[in-house]
């Protein structure tokens, strides 16, 4: 199998062209934590992988100059000397792409820990070295092209169905064309040799079910285009007032304990997407712990198969070398984007960019380079929206001009003290479009997701507006418009109340505050530990806030016929609006249709009644 090179996409070719050698080695003069200077290498490329010590720790080239390398050590240099031997492999840092992703969980260079752990116990082991694909595991492989057939880079080749929720579609690595010379179906493991492709030259090429990829560079594709359908997320404030579109980026700031884990979690199990990359940057263990025993018994909503099933893990704890942090970003999008280029929806979760920014301010003190805001290096906001860059909703390269896949970039950011004025807040803010800022007073008031309707903001809206018109009719962004309104509203008339009482305000008024509440409590607020509530389509969210601007509106037609107020805010029917999000999902249309039809009499019967106190 040819291995790209480190470079711009446009620019990448194959081994054979590629000046590597062989065997090239130096010698450490500086250890500085887990940065390595090394000198002997000046025939070495910027971005090789290196081999470190006697342990043969892996690390990559920062920087050359003259013959002197530094190195970041994605491991633990503890013991390491000057004098300890430096070797370099001739390739950059590369992922393993091919059948066994799924299901499988990875550190920050995409080691499989599972496979580390049956071998060394519960640590990692300094300098082991674990394909990350399994070599040993059989897969079936099914051709979907015949001999003799001319395909080019991204055409599909065949298939292995890797779990019962996806079809893993095996295709001819990026750069690469020619004719099928020869093509077998039936059981293999992922470095044996399904075909033979010949290329213009006239020179076999032998393809296996393994893709490697720089980390460092996009993928490539087609064509790239806006997005212009949401990403259902199951998350009711999300999905109705700040939604997200398949291929785009969005960010959740917020202080320690507002839930930005809790909305990661969310976002990772009911996204309306094929495959989930998640990418515990930094994270604390119980925290990776948490997904690693909740994602095997949930059921996926639009499949009934466990969510772990679609879904890639790469685990880079806190208590990981700070170094791999740095590469863990990079491998989590360069797998999204293999998948994406099947054309599946694929959605990234980054939690948290933060601490990946740490780990870039840490290497670049180390490497003495020139201090940005806050100590960060200067290159931060480059860094930060060359990740969010490679999101997007493309048509995918290769013969089949129909296939279109779509990545969407989700990123945790974790401000000191809850300050979105920081660098990395304000780098992310530059290149994202949806802006969730979580709020630690409405975790404090166990309201979740913690997200503030005040200061949010998606700029999706807008595009996304044609196709809730085209699946709901124009009622869905009406209403969505109206709460939003009605919750600005509350904000503003909340300071008359902190300074004259309630009692100060009129009956209208009086109303909106109501009416404020219930959006607030009985349609934002979820409970992610009930399972009926954790989850809400996109129906189920249109007919329930239908519901409560019903009610709104029933109540302010009521008070304009003199309908005492207090009798309107004391109609059973209210009840059941705050009881309507834990119906069952089989029966939700009739019971809402119910409540508002006995909510019509209720009122009715109250302006029947006078004016009656």
């Amino acid at each position: 199998m040819s291995v790209p090179v480190y470079g711009d996409a446009k620019d990448v070719q194959f081994a054979p062209t590629r000046k590597k050698v062989e065997a090239l080695s130096g010698k450490i003069v500086k250890v500085s934590g887990p940065l390595v200077v090394a000198t002997g290498l000046q025939e070495a490329n910027m971005a090789d992988v290196v081999r470190v010590g006697e342990q043969r720790l892996i690390g990559e080239i920062l920087n050359m100059t003259g013959d002197s390398a530094s190195i970041q050590v994605y491991e633990e240099t503890s013991g390491l000397g000057p004098g300890a031997k430096v070797e370099t492999t001739g390739m950059p840092l590369s992922v393993e792409l091919g059948p066994g992703m799924l299901e499988n969980i990875y550190d920050g260079i995409q080691r499989p820990l599972p496979e580390i752990r049956d071998l060394t116990g519960s640590n990692i082991t300094r300098g082991i070295e674990v394909p990350a694909l399994n070599r040993e595991r059989v897969w079936h492989f099914d051709p979907v092209v015949q001999p003799g057939t001319a395909v080019s880079g991204g055409d599909v080749i065949g298939t292995v169905q890797e779990t019962t929720a996806i079809l893993h579609k095996i295709m001819v690595p990026p750069q690469m064309a020619g004719t099928i010379k020869s093509i077998t179906g039936g059981d293999f493991t992922v470095d044996q040799t399904v075909a033979v492709l010949t290329d213009a030259a006239g020179v076999d090429h032998e393809l296996n079910m393994i893709q490697r990829w720089p980390v460092r560079i996009a993928r490539p594709y087609a064509q790239k285009f806006a997005p212009n359908k949401p990403m259902n997320s199951g998350q009711r404030i999300i999905d109705t007032l700040f939604p997200i579109a398949k291929g785009g980026t969005a960010a959740v700031p917020g202080p320690f304990g507002s839930g930005k884990t809790v909305v990661q979690h969310q976002l990772a199990k009911w996204s309306d997407v094929d495959v989930v990359v998640y990418i515990g940057c930094g994270e604390r263990g119980n925290e990776m712990t948490d997904v690693l025993m909740e994602f095997p018994e949930l059921t996926d909503p639009r499949n009934g198969e466990p969510l772990m099933k679609r879904t890639v893990l790469i685990a880079n704890t806190s208590d990981m070398p700070v170094a791999a942090r740095e590469a863990s970003i990079y491998t989590g999008i360069t797998i999204a984007e293999y998948f994406r280029d099947m054309g599946y929806d694929v959605a990234v979760l980054a939690d948290s960019t933060s601490r990946w920014a740490e780990a870039l301010r840490e290497m670049s003190g180390r490497l003495e380079e020139m201090p940005g805001e806050e100590g960060y290096p200067a290159y931060l906001a480059s860094r930060i929206a060359q990740f969010y860059e490679r999101a997007g909703c493309i048509r995918c390269i290769g013969s089949d001009a129909d296939r279109r896949g779509s990545v969407t970039a989700i990123g945790a950011v974790s401000p000191p003290g809850g300050d979105i004025s920081e660098p990395v807040s304000q780098a992310t803010m530059r290149i994202v479009k949806v802006f969730w800022a979580l709020d630690s007073s409405l975790a404090y008031a166990r309201h979740f997701p913690a997200i503030n309707w005040l200061t949010s903001y998606s700029l999706y809206v807008d595009s996304l507006k044609p196709w809730y018109e085209a699946t709901f009719g124009e009622e869905y962004m009406a209403n969505r418009d109206k709460a939003m309104s009605i919750l600005q509203q509350e904000s503003e008339l909340q300071e008359i109340v902190r300074l004259v009482g309630q009692d100060a305000l009129s009956p209208a008024d009086r109303l909106t505050m109501e009416t404020a509440k219930m959006i607030r409590e009985d349609f934002l607020q979820q409970n992610a530990f009930v399972d009926i509530d954790s989850y809400s389509e996109y129906r189920r969210q249109y007919l329930l806030l239908g519901l409560i601007l019903h009610y709104d509106a029933e109540c302010r037609d009521a008070l304009e016929k003199n309908a005492p107020m207090h009798k309107l805010f004391a109609i059973p029917a209210r009840v059941d609006i705050g009881r309507a999000k834990s119906v069952p999902s089989d029966e939700y249309e009739q019971v809402y249709a119910k409540i508002a039809a006995d909510m019509t009499a209720q009122i009715k019967e109250i302006i029947a009644g006078g004016e009656e106190q």
